[in-house]
């Protein structure tokens, strides 16, 4: 493959494409607020967002260390759909009931995010065009059954199972031998998501300062080099680069993800492919990928390059960095394995970012009601939506607490106060991730040769040491 052409690094494709905004001033110095959220993120935008609506006379701040969307909010895949780290965890420490609960209040998120967008006039390109995730392995295809039977018992509704003709009818993915497919999900553009966030929640009223990376947090208080916003309630927003904040080296992972996008493709290539209905597309293998179709008739493709970096240094919000040139073959290759027709498409484009990883895998949001600090995240890759439902539910905790509200059903999910313990220290930490993911990848490997369903051994051992579902 001829990476010639290909603009590797930068923020990611979606910025590239839309151009970085115009700057936003830094914090001035010493102020105060009500409430002080750390990150510009899709939690912390959608957090100010939904504050500000519910109690207008609030003075809300937001400090960011780059501009807002600089993180995972702007280089994600665009999957705005219903999944959520840690669901059948939280079914075995509180009950199914509880876990349905969180599941249908995700389910009803994706609604909620389309619904917000076209409100505040944000064209994020959003196509509600649902999830497909198909299988191409005897032994993929045995865990996307058990998937779809485990989401029908969470509740899900209108989900489907397709075998090998219906979903070529659908999207013609090479050696697809099955498909499960969910109206909870959506396709749509990250970069313009996240800037149309920042618009609305600035034409409300909130404060946002960009250029601003917070060097402390404590109660009610974030230190910055700039000067202290004193507030009663301190939100952390910084998901994937939380570890780089004093103290939480070792709260969330930092996991790298990477990803490339194509051309446009001709009209011609798209009759061969289908995808007319635009589904977000991921598969069932062990080191997974997920792609969309754009707006603009590419196709962006993501997974796993290199994992993790030593000392969680992918965490510190530094100039972005290449993909390396192995992660971006191995995506062209995944690329063309799924779409052999796209063998001759020019890749335009290669980026990566972070996640955030708890090493128990649980999504959680807390507010703690004794010092006023509040944080979401660790949405281990499936924040587009999940930031919604957590800033929707920070909303709340906050409003119980100072006494303008009572509990509400956000407020008594099951990840509500969750805490999971600290990760490893290194080298424990570095050595654990990159032996995992090799596992992973050993797995696929031998799953793809075999005849037999059964998950490969050297997957499910992987899954039992690094504490998944």
């Amino acid at each position: 493959m001829s990476t010639v052409s290909t603009v590797n690094g930068g923020i990611s494709f979606w910025y590239a494409q839309e151009g970085i905004p115009a700057p936003r001033e830094p914090l001035p110095g010493d102020t105060t607020a009500d409430v002080c959220i750390v990150g510009g993120g899709y939690t912390g935008l959608w957090t100010a967002y939904y504050l500000k609506k519910a109690v207008p006379f609030l003075n809300i701040t937001v400090l960011e260390a780059r501009f807002c969307g600089y993180g995972a909010s702007g280089r994600n895949g665009g999957w705005l759909y219903n999944g959520i780290a840690g669901r059948d965890r939280y079914a075995r420490l509180h009950g199914h009931d509880a876990a349905v609960r969180l599941q249908q209040a995700m389910n009803d998120t994706v609604g909620e995010v389309v619904r917000a967008a076209a409100e505040e006039g944000i064209d994020a390109d959003i196509h509600h065009g649902g999830v497909l995730e198909v299988a191409r392995t005897p032994a993929q295809l045995a865990r996307l059954r058990d998937h779809h039977s485990v989401e029908i018992a969470f509740g899900e509704t209108g989900r489907v199972l397709r075998g090998a003709r219906e979903t070529a009818e659908h999207v013609r993915v090479a050696g697809a031998v099955g498909s499960t497919w969910t109206p909870h999900g959506a396709r749509l553009h990250p970069a313009k998501l996240v800037t149309g966030l920042a618009r609305a929640v600035e034409a409300l009223g909130v404060t946002v300062h960009e250029s601003t990376p917070v060097t402390g947090i404590r109660p009610k208080h974030a230190v910055t080099p700039y000067g202290t916003v004193r507030a009663p309630y301190v939100l952390r927003c910084t998901e994937g680069y939380t570890a780089g904040l004093k103290g939480h080296r070792r709260t969330w992972l930092p996991l790298n993800s990477s990803m490339i996008v194509t051309e446009p493709l001709p009209r011609s290539l798209w009759d061969g492919l289908g995808w007319e209905g635009r589904e977000t597309l991921g598969d069932m293998a062990h080191a997974y990928m997920y792609a969309q179709r754009t707006a603009d008739d590419r196709i962006a493709l993501g997974g796993r390059g290199v994992p993790y970096r030593y000392g969680s240094a992918a965490a510190r919000v530094t100039d972005t960095a290449r993909t390396g040139a192995a992660t971006v073959e191995a995506l062209h290759d995944l690329l063309v394995q799924f779409f052999p027709g796209a063998a001759g498409a020019r890749i335009d484009h290669a980026w990566s970012g972070v996640l955030g990883v708890p090493r128990d895998w649980c999504a959680t949001v807390t507010l703690d009601r004794s010092t006023g600090l509040g944080w979401a995240g660790g949405y281990v890759g499936s924040g587009v939506a999940t930031a919604n439902l957590a800033a929707r539910t920070l909303r709340d905790l906050i409003q119980q607490d100072s006494g303008q509200s009572g509990p509400t059903e956000l407020t008594a999910l099951p990840w509500v106060g969750h805490t999971s313990r600290r990760w490893e220290p290194e080298p424990l930490r570095w050595l654990g991730v990159h032996t995992l993911y090799r596992a992973y990848r050993a797995a696929d490997r031998r799953e793809a040769a075999a005849t037999t369903a059964a998950t490969d051994r050297i997957a499910r051992s992987a899954d039992r040491i690094a504490g998944r579902g």
